[in-house]
């Protein structure tokens, strides 16, 4: 399909993100109107601003219908990691506005943690090695912690917000922050965790705008995630960012099309998980070559702000061509 050239599009969140979205969004010259769901601040200048929980598809998919909104943007993970792309495919009153976003089935690189891991391992795609555990085997979790040195990895399984990856320095303390994401620190998304040795590098942030088969490189990102000078602190969901990124090397993007977007692209179309969107790549450039540390199903904030403001394309035609393929 082409998008036609007076375009109503709803857009999904309510973060820096999301004004980064808006603004590049109000910028084409195919856009009549834009609404944010909720929006904040920023974007109240870019577009209008409605009182909608994104998680809530029945009232979106009210205000799409009652809006004439011909484009859906999801920002966060969490509504497409609880399928808002499958409701609007699988609902016949609005399954022709595309959604920028993936299937529930893709979404689920972001969704779990252990799901992503296995799929790198099935796929052969580079990255740490792991085990995952849950609060009926945390004596054997306790056992592996005891087999790796420090630093310890440990990641909640489900969405935690950015803040479900904890980095010790101590087995005891790894072990009691085990015992307290079991108890449920990170409510559901802890029940199961993974825990993985510890790459040391730099970070970072490379976006895949995706159809699904074929896919291109968005200018590529670092932030900073861990609080407290030295990056010695807990994560946070971001912290600082900048683009572009002078470690991101011709060399890095060479070896990461042949050994993970390629494969990942390949390999998620093997297994029909549909993607259109963006697919953020998180790597660590480590001694021994460029390792995938997880998947997202989206943009990520903060990296959006310094990545979406260096793109010269129209985003509009950036997003058809995911549609389109």
């Amino acid at each position: 399909m082409k998008f036609s050239n007076s375009l109503n599009v709803l857009l999904l969140g309510s973060g820096g993100r999301e004004h980064a979205f808006a603004r590049k969004i109000a910028e084409s010259p195919s856009v009549v109107k834009l609404f944010i769901a909720p929006g904040n601040a920023g974007t109240a200048q870019c577009g209008t601003n409605v009182d909608i929980n994104p998680n809530n598809f029945g009232s979106v998919k009210q205000f799409v219908l009652t809006n004439n909104i011909n484009l859906v943007v999801v920002g966060p993970e969490e509504p497409l990691v609880r399928g808002i792309a499958d409701f609007f495919h699988e609902d016949n009153q609005i399954s022709n506005i595309p959604v920028i976003g993936p299937s529930l089935a893709g979404a689920k690189l972001e969704g779990s943690k252990e799901f992503a891991k296995a799929f790198m391992m099935r796929h052969g795609v580079p990255t740490a090695q792991y085990k995952s555990f849950n609060k009926n085997t945390i004596e054997e979790a306790n056992a592996f912690i005891d087999t790796l040195s420090a630093p310890y990895v440990l990641k909640a399984d489900g969405l935690a917000a950015g803040k479900g990856v904890v980095i010790l320095n101590d087995a005891a303390a790894a072990k009691a922050e085990l015992a307290e994401m079991f108890s449920g620190k990170f409510g559901q998304a802890g029940n199961t965790v993974v825990i993985e040795e510890f790459l040391s590098g730099i970070e970072c942030s490379v976006f895949v705008a995706t159809d699904g088969k074929h896919y291109k490189i968005l200018p590529v990102a670092k932030d900073y995630k861990r609080i407290g000078e030295g990056d010695k602190g807990l994560n946070t969901g971001g912290m600082g960012t900048f683009s572009p990124s002078p470690f991101y090397t011709d060399e890095v993007q060479k070896f990461c099309e042949e050994k993970v977007y390629q494969p990942t692209m390949d390999a998620m179309k093997k297994e029909g998980r549909d993607f259109v969107g963006i697919l953020f790549v998180g790597l660590m450039l480590t001694e021994d070559g460029p390792k995938v540390l997880e998947y997202n199903a989206r943009f990520g904030d903060p990296e959006a702000q310094v990545v979406l403001p260096r793109m010269k394309n129209d985003i509009i035609d950036v997003m058809n061509a995911c549609i389109d393929g």
